[in-house]
């Protein structure tokens, strides 16, 4: 048997690829990344990856193994392996066992009760703003006062209404025009408190019109402002009061303590009001509530999905299925592409001529149909989608091929092989196909790229792999509709960038390496 030797030129072209640093170091990590990805199983699994006890190694992650396997106690269920240990100590026996990294596969559902170490605890302020009417005459006094209790001293009675306010001149020319009985617009200022609980307020007089006589009384709206007391919420740290939340002349962390005590020993929300010199405010605590999507937090380093599943494990197993899918159907796209091509550019004539119409009817079906309609008898699955794509994805590359040919069989050297004798099939496989290949090896990389990006936005869409199935555009589908959720957004699309960059850094390089140009 004779050893496989690479001629010169090919021998070239490999040297060259490797010294292309960005292509080659591409080719790398993404062989890496898709052999870590094959050994998902050891990275990402809810079941231990061994047992050490009984004087034997079980390999729950492999085999099926009952409790009674374990303890001898008769029960052929799965056991509860956070619980075995336990079990295990009450029966004399020990066991020890070793977890993957992460312990979740794609599709475990991650209880509430594994979050609640992670719950955080909000802050937040709210002002509480209050409205009153005022009934005033021609020398200031108040006649009438509604919804003014908040704004005046406790026990006080409302007298003058200029000496609860500095009025501002321009809200007191707007007082003078109309106790003339002279049109005036609508006016807003604000004016400082003097006697009253607020500091701040909002002085409003409506628009007035001319009447048949002047007015007795003019009514004049007092708004609260919140002066320095913006609304906001704060995350709370070490159960202390957060440094961007400031309350003049007043020390909150009595107060965070006592509402977190409450809101502790409550449903885990506390509230008081507060009187500061800006004014009243609500101070609130707010434990936060497991709502998936969930964000990042220990153990679940990528977040949760809003399936309660961990996004780190779906990631892992959505990039081996992508790398698989996008290779298998480049392979297989290219090995129907490249024989459809081959007999059409070397037999030429009606085979050439038939085949050309043939494909022409075959590419005008409509693909996103054909995979709706075949999903729906069938149901989605790995191999439906693959041979979906693949029945359609080999005509550009029989095209490719089919110029090749029409090239080359016009080329001395076959010319020669025929003078020879050789068989056809001896003529296609051992002097055209090899020369052949260098728009289909060159192409490689990009339809990798390409396949890749399908599958994403297939799954995006819903025409995928079934729901339950890890995968990036599953992923992506969910952050559309949860915007809240960052890391449903930043995770996944990273992931489908990197590999698609990947992919045409190698591209390219393996065009350069081809590149005719640079073979001399």
């Amino acid at each position: 048997m004779k050893a496989f030797v690479l001629n010169p030129l090919t021998k070239k072209r490999l040297r060259r690829f490797v010294h292309n640093r960005r292509a080659f170091m591409s080719f790398l990590l993404l062989l890496a990344i898709y052999v870590i990805s094959l050994c998902a199983e050891l990275l990402c699994n809810g079941k231990p990856l061994a047992v050490l006890g009984n004087g034997r190694i079980y390999f729950p992650f492999l085999a099926y193994c009952s409790e009674d396997s374990f303890l001898g106690n008769g029960i052929s269920t799965a056991p509860d392996y956070g619980k075995l240990k336990r079990k295990a100590k009450l029966l004399g026996k020990k066991f020890t066992i070793i977890w993957a990294p992460c312990r979740y596969s794609p599709n475990d559902i991650i209880g509430e009760e594994e979050l609640s170490s992670n719950l955080r605890m909000y802050c937040r302020v709210e002002p509480v703003l209050h409205t009153a009417v005022f009934t005033i005459d021609k020398d200031m006094k108040i006649i009438k006062a509604q919804n003014a209790t908040a704004l005046l001293p406790e026990g006080s009675k409302p007298g003058n209404f200029s000496e609860l306010w500095a009025l501002p001149q321009e809200t007191a020319n707007a007082l003078a025009i109309r106790f003339a009985n002279k049109a005036a617009p609508s006016v807003k200022t604000h004016a400082k408190g003097a006697n009253t609980t607020i500091a701040e307020a909002e002085l409003s007089l409506p628009e007035y019109k001319p009447r048949a006589s002047a007015p007795k009384s003019v009514r004049i709206t007092v708004r609260s402002s919140a002066g320095s007391i913006a609304p906001g919420k704060w995350l709370i740290k070490n159960e202390r009061p957060p440094e961007a939340l400031q309350i003049p002349d007043i020390d909150l962390n009595d107060i965070i303590h006592q509402l977190l005590n409450e809101a502790m020993q409550g449903n885990g929300i506390a509230s008081r009001q507060i009187k500061t010199p800006e004014g009243d405010a609500i101070l609130s605590l707010e434990k936060e509530t497991v709502r998936f999507p969930f964000r990042p937090v220990k153990r679940h380093w990528l977040g949760i999905d809003d399936a309660g599943r961990d996004v780190f494990a779906r990631l892992v197993y959505a990039i081996r299925t992508s790398i698989t899918f996008g290779l298998a159907l480049v392979l297989s796209s290219m090995v129907v592409g490249t024989l459809v091509g081959l007999g059409q550019g070397y037999f030429g004539g009606w085979t050439d001529l038939t085949c050309q119409r043939l494909i022409e009817i075959w590419s005008a079906l409509p693909f996103l149909y054909v995979i709706i309609l075949l999903g729906s008898i069938y149901g989605p699955g790995f191999m439906l989608l693959l041979f979906c794509n693949a029945i359609f994805n080999w005509i550009g590359i029989s095209y490719y091929m089919r110029a090749e040919m029409l090239r080359l069989k016009r080329q001395p050297f076959v010319d020669a092989a025929r003078c020879l004798g050789l068989p056809t099939h001896r003529i296609i496989l051992r002097h055209i196909l090899p020369n052949g290949l260098v728009p289909i090896i060159t192409f490689f990389p990009f339809s990798l790229v390409g396949a890749i990006s399908s599958l994403a936005a297939l799954d995006y869409l819903g025409f995928g792999l079934p729901l339950q199935s890890p995968s990036i555009g599953q992923l992506l589908q969910q952050a559309q509709i949860q915007r809240w959720a960052w890391w449903l957004i930043l995770y996944p699309s990273l992931a489908l960038f990197t590999l698609m960059l990947l992919g045409v850094f190698i591209g390219e390089g393996v065009r350069d390496a081809m590149d005719p140009k640079l073979s001399a």
